[in-house]
């Protein structure tokens, strides 16, 4: 293996014009602490790079959806053990069949529950450091890419969203009502740019690229804070500044804590609403229910909630926190992978000939 230090000189980075967004990004800190370390000769990522879920197949992830229940029969299509400490997976992203994508919390420190409540915060900061893994579909690792500083009160990593030409993501405080900033990266260099920042803590993150705008989910996902990032053809946001975010919605439902979200587009299905599809768990009482979700994303009212009961072979339930999703053969498939440390990649998918709950359905 061998090691790859990365900087960028500017206090400011502006993304070339030409790009999609023409988004001005602040990047001082985080191009700096760029270090990867490479374990095999291979790209970081596909060329040409896929596109997103709402240029594809989010549609058809929407509608197939709507046959998703209690009752559904998955099936086990694999398990795809990763090579490697993979620490704590929070987020993932899925680049076709030969590569993934995970943001990852490495703790140095654990936190630990104050007796009270201190500075509007319940624990202390804790230690760690935030990884962007890369790993080929046979589980083997390519790269392992860290992208804060010993240090910073900012090292957890929350979910992941891939827009077509970046990845999206958030790093905080590991604890709530703390601090978080929300960034993006090119998944071909992982060279993270920091779009903003917020005084609470971040985890998972869609962005709406009709809209220009992006949605990022608090402690437990129980407000959801949106940006409009473009305006006019071009934003500023200010290197260091707390942005104040355009909405902030409560979240209506307690179901479970979305931890890692795919935005899948404006929904003809549901009269052009913004759609993501979330996966997440609640513990109640001693039992973590597990559970996916479509979500307006405007409004954070789900269109589509579905229990998951599957867990991993370490006893883990799948929906904890990294997840994606494609359309196999028209048959709706799930990526998750919920175990810390040595990780497995399961893969399932709802069988369409799974008893339809309460009868109604084609």
């Amino acid at each position: 293996m061998f090691f790859l230090g990365s900087h960028i000189g500017p206090s400011i980075h502006i993304t070339n014009t030409e790009s999609s967004d023409a988004l001005e990004t602040c990047a001082p800190a985080l191009a700096a602490v760029l270090n990867i370390t490479f374990y095999r000769n291979e790209s970081l990522a596909p060329t040409p790079l896929p596109a997103s879920h709402s240029t594809t197949d989010g549609e058809q992830i929407i509608q197939l959806f709507q046959t998703v229940g209690r009752s559904t029969i998955w099936k086990s299509i694999a398990n795809i053990s990763f090579e490697g400490d993979t620490f704590e997976p929070e987020g993932m992203v899925r680049l076709g069949d030969d590569r993934y994508i995970f943001s990852c919390g490495e703790y140095t420190e654990h936190t630990r529950k104050y007796d009270k409540i201190v500075n509007g915060t319940d624990r202390t900061p804790g230690k760690g450091f935030a990884h962007l893994m890369v790993f080929n579909g046979k589980g083997e690792r390519i790269a392992d890419a860290s992208i804060t500083s010993e240090g910073e009160m900012e090292y957890h990593n929350g979910g992941l969203d891939f827009d077509g030409e970046f990845i999206w993501g958030t790093i905080g405080q590991y604890r709530p009502n703390s601090t978080a900033y929300i960034y993006r990266t090119n998944p071909s260099t992982l060279e993270p740019e920091m779009v903003l920042r917020y005084r609470d803590h971040l985890g998972g993150i869609v962005h709406d690229t009709r809209e220009g705008t992006v949605t990022a989910l608090n402690w437990g996902a129980r407000n959801a804070s949106t940006w409009q990032l473009i305006k006019r053809g071009k934003t500023k946001t200010g290197c260091g500044a707390t942005s104040r975010p355009s909405t902030v919605v409560r979240n209506p439902s307690y179901f479970v804590d979305y931890q890692d979200c795919k935005w899948l587009g404006h929904s003809k299905f549901y009269n052009d609403k913004s759609v993501m599809l979330c996966s997440g768990v609640a513990t109640i009482g001693s039992y973590n229910l597990g559970g996916i979700a479509l979500v307006d994303v405007e409004t954070m009212v789900p269109l589509a909630e579905v229990p998951i009961a599957l867990e991993s072979s370490l006893g883990v339930r799948l929906t904890q926190n990294p997840v994606d999703v494609s359309v196999t053969d028209g048959k709706l498939r799930f990526y998750w992978m919920p175990d810390q440390h040595n990780s497995t990649l399961y893969i399932y998918e709802a069988q369409p000939e799974s008893p339809f709950q309460y009868g109604g359905g084609d």
